[in-house]
């Protein structure tokens, strides 16, 4: 007798287990990246003309004076850099004389 019982039970069980299957929920897309603005915030335009220069501590003080720059940096060759992006940084890159040959914002 035992064993009459024990398919339907076995039956429901494994009906029961399925009833609680249902669809994933849908996934909600990732909220867009934040908006960097395309302008240049570390006012490198204003002293492109520095660029060929040779470098100085008074020449450093006047490009980041004229530029508005919130901070700036001197990177030299072979110097270790962050690579995070700040708009409100200047980049100032000298070659191996200590000649500016770039200014940049990040």
């Amino acid at each position: 007798m035992p064993f009459k019982v024990l398919p339907p039970v076995i039956a429901g069980l494994l009906l029961a287990g399925c009833a609680g299957m249902t669809a994933p929920p849908a996934h909600e897309s990732a909220p867009p990246p934040p908006r960097v603005e395309s302008r240049a915030e570390c006012g490198a335009a204003q002293v492109q003309d520095r660029v060929g220069r040779e470098y100085s501590e008074a020449l450093g003080e006047s490009i980041r004076a004229e530029s508005g720059a919130a901070a700036m940096r001197v990177i030299r060759p072979g110097d270790a850099v962050t690579l995070d992006y700040r708009p409100d940084r200047l980049n100032v890159r000298l070659d191996d004389d200590d000649v500016i040959s770039e200014i940049g914002c990040g």
